[in-house]
């Protein structure tokens, strides 16, 4: 989560949203940055769905005149401050209401959704993600190349797995 955390900070955005649910109190005291706003999901048992709604809704609460909002997670250990730049420029470029990223033959986040698609990530439930989004408006998608998007830490296998891949991880404050 620190990584996610610092590379949202690294790229200088207006506003950022880090949503904890369960053991949210004991992450909460982990967290280094006092630039960001901490929103507690408490229904996350519910899945992925409730904590998109509740940052969201945090994020229309703290910046009213928010335009867009990226949608990341924390578990993808190669997500870098450009690719998150990349998405922005990529909207800014041609206005596409959603900027996902492309990985492993599928389409996923990080991904930029734009106000217009708000209500569209509101209504989202349970195990629904914005990858649903994504799928279910591919006219209104743009893509942005992120070759190592796949992997992600879900497990402590995971994480041996990939300090194998890539030993320095490790080695990082």
């Amino acid at each position: 989560m620190e990584h996610a955390i610092g590379v949202a900070v690294e790229t200088d955005a207006s506003k950022i949203i880090t949503v904890l649910g369960a053991k949210a109190e004991s992450i909460e005291k982990e967290i280094k940055y006092e630039s960001i706003t901490v929103a507690v999901n408490e229904h996350w048992e519910e899945g992925i769905a409730s904590s998109i709604r509740i940052g969201l809704l945090t994020l229309l609460e703290v910046f009213p005149g928010v335009q867009a909002a990226i949608i990341m997670v924390c578990d993808q250990p190669f997500v870098t401050v450009n690719l998150l730049k990349e998405l922005v420029m990529k909207h800014v470029q041609n206005g596409k209401p959603i900027i996902a990223s492309k990985y492993g033959g599928t389409l996923g986040t990080p991904a930029l959704f734009s106000k217009a698609m708000f209500a569209t990530l509101l209504e989202l439930t349970g195990d629904a993600g914005a990858k649903k989004i994504i799928i279910e408006n591919p006219d209104r998608v743009d893509v942005v190349e992120f070759p190592l998007g796949q992997i992600d830490i879900d497990t402590e296998k995971d994480y041996k797995e990939l300090l194998d891949y890539a030993p320095d991880l490790d080695e990082k404050p």
